[in-house]
């Protein structure tokens, strides 16, 4: 018969995978402690029975995947509130500042109708380097950002657009996205296929007060000359967060401002 001690150590050997005596491994770490990074939780339905669903980490990693498909994630490490280099201009300073303050009361203004922001105007000035900086601190809360190039995402959904369901999936990912940032809207060549998909997205996210982040060379009255229901949109969604940018002294491509990012 086995000595009281041997079997305790093969109840242990059963239950912790260890020897008696060792030091226990440290725990796994993981970066969704909810769901254990498996993409699920559990609850129950309305009839009591077990579920799986999404979990809320699921939104955030598909956000991340486009991201680092679209190069922007290499940016995010560039591109902070911190090393943006307003030179004490008036129209950077103020940019930076409405910038960040949409940071701070995103979740106080989320749901709201006027829960978006716009930088728009001269190329070069730091619009993209605002608005990806708005993402990275956004996503460090944990708040899913889907990332939209604007040209390579109308051009890829103007390609399945004969595909119902290939389309449905791919334009799901803009209008169900927690929060939109589309950079670079409108640039290049456009199309009416342009205006109905860019329609589609912007009104379904009008319709449910869902945020966008939007970067463009266009003014506010020029969004509105290209399509007066997008653009009426937009501008109403971004009131009080509309930053214009004027002048080619801020085009740091041209005149070296050094630090600011472009876009």
């Amino acid at each position: 018969m086995d000595s009281l001690n041997e079997v305790l150590e093969k109840i242990l050997q059963e239950h912790t995978g260890k020897q008696a005596g060792q030091q226990p491994k440290e725990q796994k770490q993981y970066e969704c402690q909810k769901c254990k990074d498996t993409g699920f939780v559990e609850k129950v339905d309305e009839k009591g029975y077990p579920i799986s669903i999404r979990c809320d980490c699921y939104k955030i990693r598909l956000a991340k995947k486009i991201m680092d498909q679209s190069g922007i994630s290499t940016e995010f490490r560039k591109k902070t509130f911190d090393n943006f280099q307003t030179l004490q201009d008036k129209q950077l300073v103020n940019a930076k500042r409405k910038a960040m303050q949409y940071v701070e009361g995103f979740r106080q203004t989320e749901n709201t109708r006027y829960n978006s922001i716009l930088f728009c105007g001269q190329v070069g000035a730091g619009k993209t380097h605002l608005g990806t900086a708005i993402c990275g601190t956004l996503m460090k809360e944990r708040i899913a950002v889907m990332y939209m190039a604007y040209r390579n995402a109308v051009t890829k959904l103007k390609q399945t657009i004969t595909d119902e369901e290939g389309y449905s999936k791919e334009i799901n990912l803009y209008t169900s996205a927690r929060v939109l940032y589309i950079d670079d809207l409108l640039k290049g060549r456009l199309t009416e296929a342009d205006v109905n998909i860019l329609y589609e997205i912007v009104n379904y996210r009008y319709m449910n007060n869902m945020p966008m982040i939007v970067s463009t060379e266009k003014s506010p009255a020029e969004l509105v000359d290209f399509d007066e229901a997008i653009g009426s949109r937009l501008i109403e969604m971004c009131r009080g967060n509309i930053i214009q940018l004027s002048g080619k002294g801020l085009n740091y491509r041209l005149y070296g401002n050094g630090g600011v990012s472009g876009g």
